[in-house]
Parts: structure tokens; sequence; C-alpha cells
């Protein structure tokens, strides 16, 4: 039986349906802070719980047959991180930690990491590898460096197993439709572009467009979330097949895609012209991030089967679909 923490969130639900079409079991832990209960797949276990609660976690731990972990269970807004780095230490850092301590205390000693590029802050080079100097510019990116250290020390104190996937931008929805993003309030740029472009909005705010950029706004590598969960899936049977352990890997398209090119891409698409605003930056955005995925390419095989058209027209498809989100109209 596997655990995923954090299930019933964006990419975690992806995983979750990823993992029970490969006939994996499934519990979900999910305090429903974000996530949304009815992005959970039938098939799985979901207990509404958090994993700062040594008791919550027990239960699951004595009750099922845990085999591994994967940890999505975090707060996940840059911005946000910089204005309350309180609450992003209380639930990625010491949820984490109690995480790591009930996993110790019941001999599961496999956890996958749901990392983030967020660690390298403002990288001195253009593509990005795992020997990239990581030294984060914001709470959130440092409470996921802080993560994989976690894990380093649990592995030589404990005989912990962790891969650790460093990914970037995640975007896009499953082919069948059922699931999408659904965030409230919705900061990510690609919903916020398609929703305006679909009239819930009357423009949308581009965050800084004086970067040193070819264009001036951010670049961003953008992953699908299904190449994602695929990384997720290869990564675990590793680790319970013991063909890789103790590593961190990222996970991207290796692609930088400006602010204001997807704007254009998501126009083309929709046939609609955006009502754009720009506004001052954020504070810990860095200009440019993209991934060299190659390390995951080599020792996994894993390829990205997905481009920001294919993440874009999916996403679409999905606010098409459920105008709501996961909400009953």
């Amino acid at each position: 039986m596997i655990l995923v923490t954090g299930g019933a969130g964006y990419i975690g639900s992806h995983v979750v349906k990823a993992l029970i079409m490969k006939n994996y079991q499934v519990v979900v832990i999910d305090n429903l802070s974000t996530g949304n209960q009815e992005a959970l797949d039938p098939k799985a276990i979901f207990v509404k719980g958090d994993v700062r609660n040594p008791k919550d976690l027990g239960e699951i731990f004595s009750n099922y047959p845990i085999r591994a972990v994967m940890h999505f269970a975090a707060n996940a807004y840059v911005g946000e991180s910089v204005e309350k780095p309180a609450v992003y230490y209380s639930n990625n850092v010491n949820g984490m930690i109690t995480l790591l301590k009930m996993m110790v205390q019941y001999n599961v000693k496999k956890i996958v990491f749901s990392s983030s590029c967020a660690v390298y802050g403002k990288p001195p080079c253009k593509m990005i590898n795992e020997s990239t100097p990581a030294i984060p510019i914001n709470p959130y990116g440092w409470t996921k460096l802080i993560g994989e250290q976690l894990l380093r020390d649990f592995s030589t104190a404990y005989s912990l197993k962790y891969i650790a996937l460093r990914y970037f931008n995640v975007a896009g929805a499953i082919d069948s439709g059922e699931l999408g993003e659904d965030h409230t309030p919705e900061t990510h740029l690609i919903p916020n572009i398609i929703k305006h472009l679909l009239g819930e909005t009357k423009k949308i705010f581009v965050y800084g467009n004086d970067y040193e950029t070819r264009d001036g706004t951010c670049i961003r590598d953008y992953i699908h979330v299904t190449d994602l969960s695929n990384a997720h899936i290869l990564a675990l049977e590793a680790l319970l097949d013991s063909k890789a352990a103790n590593r961190v890997y990222n996970v991207g398209n290796e692609k930088g895609i400006s602010v204001n090119e997807i704007i254009k891409m998501c126009e083309t698409i929709i046939g609609r012209k955006a009502t754009v605003e720009y506004a001052k930056r954020r504070d810990g955005d860095p200009p440019a991030l993209i991934a060299s995925a190659d390390l995951l390419k080599e020792e996994f095989n894993w390829k990205a089967q997905f481009d920001l058209k294919d993440m874009i027209e999916s996403a679409c498809q999905w606010f098409l679909n459920n105008p709501k989100g996961y909400k009953k109209p």
C-alpha cells in the first residue's frame, strides 16, 4: 500500500489516479485546506488529517500495510511564503519532520518527496542541473531545501531510502478531463489567463516586465502534470525495486517560456485577445528557471510526452467542462 500525503491537491490527485491505474492500493491523507476531496479517485482510501499530527499518521501506519510514502502535503505559493513564513515552516518543515519520525517508528523506509525548482533561487546559469548551487531566495524554496536535508539526515541515521523530485512549473490536466487545476485563490499563470480569456475576469496581471529576459517578463519551464505523474511512478518503482535511492532529480520540459509568450499562445488557442496589466515584481520571483532533466532521462528512461500547447489545451478543456472547478454547478 502507498501513502500519499496531500493527495487531494492538484498534483497529488493526478499521481493518485496514476497509481490506481497501475493497480497500487492507495491511502491518502489530506487536511483539505487547499485540496478537493472530489478530486480523489474513489478507489483510494481517504483519511482527513494533518501530517503535523502524529495521531493522524499513527492511525494510518498502524491500520494499513504502508510500503512507501509519496509526500506532497505542503503550502506552495512563493509570494505567500514571503508574507507568511511561519505558516510555511510549520506545514512544510514541521509536517515533514513529523512524517519522517512516524515512518521511522513504523519501519516504513521509502519515500518520494515533492521538492521544487525554488531551491535554486537565482541560478547563475541558463540550464539548471542537479549540481547547480541550491540557494533559495524565498521561504518556500528554503522549506523544500530543508526537506531534502531532512531526507539526507534521516537516511544517515535510520537507513531511509528517498528520491526527491525538483519540478518546475506544473500545468495541464489529465486527458480524460476528470482532474484539473482548482485553487482558491488561483495564483498560477495558465489557469488565470484561461479564465480571463473565457470571460471570468476583466484583466490579467503580469508581475514584472523589467526582468533581464528577452521580453522583460519571467521565464519558466513548464511540465505537464501527466508527465510529472509518470516521473513520480518511476521514482516510486525504483525505490520499491531497490534500483535507485537517495537521489535528487529535476523534472522539466527543458524549454524556457516567458509570461508574454504564454499569453500569446493562450490567445491563439482560445481565439481571444487578453487585457494585460503589468504590475510590480512579486517578492521572491527569480527572472528565469529552466530545467536540465538529463539525469532523470538517463537513469529512468523518462521523457516528457506533452508540450506547452498540450498543457494549455487540456487546461482549457478542463475549465470549459468544469467552470466552477470541483464544485457542482
